[in-house]
């Protein structure tokens, strides 16, 4: 949801000149590939248990190979992730699919109503609307029956709620981080403006994680948004989660306790964050958070790499697509060399600016094969890819570059033939509610059209 960008770039003038700094430039991941065999020696997959031994590590990942087409994904891909990360791949996960809003917030109101221990909450956006406030009771209905609730929200993402929304939760004893307030009084003016957290995570007793693009806000809730309009209809917001169980929680959990150190949260004691954990399925998952200021961003060298591994098929759905050149090539190359590339983006968006931004790299895509839709009759919100029938990621990261430079994210890359089936049946929905782009109808499109793009590619660096 990028509500907030006119907000960005009408003081766009007093931060741009932090884009200078040390993060403000994507890694060559190209690089990476050819240096990370070398660099380092797979790490073990880890279970409930702990980390398992190489061979049986091994024999996991050769399992997996056997139900798929051949494909470099799946090792390439796994050495590549850890020489720059060191989030393990676990096992053992239980991931459930979550298609929009109702799905999402039913699955998250039941994991709350179980939570016996501790709930933790990452997000955008929390608005103070009906939404809001039944997901804020429900929080305040267990912080009393002595579950803590600890809460980080964006300041920008949240610019529009009121400050006593805040005070009402921490007066009765939920715990509330404000990140990177924007407020001059309590902002620390090194990462003014430039660095959100645009992370959505939920986590209930260290054992449940929900992670993916939905906000806290009543946009999701229903079939219609209210603030977009088509031919006077309301549009519905189209988005995705996942629901995990098993050990990858703990990596999801590691990341919100980093981020609540690091905005100097109050001491979180008293209560079991990093609990033992059960094995509840069979997929592979590895967590993957990206932050402004580190050496590598995580998320922008997973889509890379992927897409660069891809031997078969990519499907690819994502809400502000407006990549480097990195990715751009890693794309038309893939299509080139004969991987079935389809990318679904939306055909209306809360940013205008942005829509026409994508709209500007269509012709240099269509015209290496890449396959490119444009959902109908919906605000598109999600970003979700599955690769080669085995690779799928869910989690917060547009293909833009606020988002791939400046922003915390998380995605989960999710290993599994039967997962990554359900992705593709969704994928296979959403592509029946889309319209193809057609090189020879694009060609021909209005010349004041390709101004619009033009003239949105030239800001597409702040969006």
């Amino acid at each position: 949801m990028k509500t907030v960008k006119p907000f960005i770039l009408f003081i766009l003038s007093i931060s741009i000149l932090n884009l200078n700094n040390g993060y403000a430039a994507l890694p060559d991941v190209t690089e990476m590939i050819d240096k990370a065999p070398a660099a380092r020696k797979p790490r073990q997959i880890v279970s409930s248990k702990g980390l398992l031994s190489p061979e049986k590590s091994r024999d996991i990942m050769e399992r997996l190979k056997q139900t798929v087409e051949p494909t470099d994904i799946l090792q390439r891909f796994n050495v590549v992730m850890e020489s720059v990360t060191e989030s393990p791949l676990t096992k053992g996960n239980k991931v459930t699919l979550l298609i929009d809003g109702p799905a999402t917030y039913s699955a998250m109101f039941e994991a709350i109503r179980n939570a016996r221990d501790h709930i933790n909450l990452e997000t955008f956006i929390l608005e103070d609307d009906e939404i809001g406030r039944k997901f804020t009771d429900l929080l305040l209905q267990k912080q009393a029956e002595g579950v803590q609730v600890n809460i980080i929200y964006d300041s920008v993402g949240s610019l529009k709620t009121p400050e006593s929304f805040f005070k009402r939760l921490r007066d009765k004893g939920i715990q509330v981080v404000e990140f990177n307030p924007v407020n001059p009084m309590k902002a620390r003016f090194e990462w003014f403006l430039i660095h959100p957290d645009h992370r959505k995570i939920l986590i209930i007793d260290g054992k449940v994680a929900i992670i993916g693009g939905i906000n806290i806000s009543k946009v999701y809730s229903g079939r219609f948004s209210g603030r977009k309009k088509v031919k006077g209809a309301p549009l519905p917001w189209r988005d995705t989660d996942i629901q995990i169980e098993g050990p990858a929680v703990t990596e999801a959990q590691k990341l919100f306790l980093d981020t609540w150190r690091k905005q100097k949260g109050p001491e979180l004691a008293g209560h079991s964050y990093l609990p033992e954990q059960k094995e509840y399925g069979k997929a592979l998952v590895r967590m993957v958070g990206s932050t402004p200021g580190e050496s590598n961003r995580i998320t922008f060298i997973v889509y890379v790499a992927a897409i660069t591994f891809a031997e078969n098929s990519i499907h690819l759905t994502n809400a502000y697509f407006i990549p480097d050149d990195q990715i751009l090539d890693a794309f038309t190359d893939a299509a080139r060399r004969g991987v079935d590339v389809k990318i679904i983006l939306p055909s209306s968006s809360d940013s205008s600016l942005g829509l026409n931004a994508a709209r500007f790299n269509y012709s240099k895509l269509l015209k290496a094969g890449v396959k490119i839709y444009e959902r109908r009759n919906a605000l598109l919100h999600a970003k979700t890819a599955v690769i080669d029938g085995v690779w799928s990621t869910v989690g917060s990261t547009n293909l833009d570059y606020w988002s791939l430079l400046s922003d915390d994210e998380v995605n989960a890359v999710v290993l599994s033939r039967e997962f990554a089936l359900e992705m593709e049946r969704m994928f296979a929905r959403d592509l029946a509610q889309s319209d193809r782009i057609q090189w020879d109808k694009w060609e021909k499109r209005p010349l004041w059209q390709k101004i619009k793009e033009a003239f949105a590619h030239l800001f597409s660096r702040w969006m």
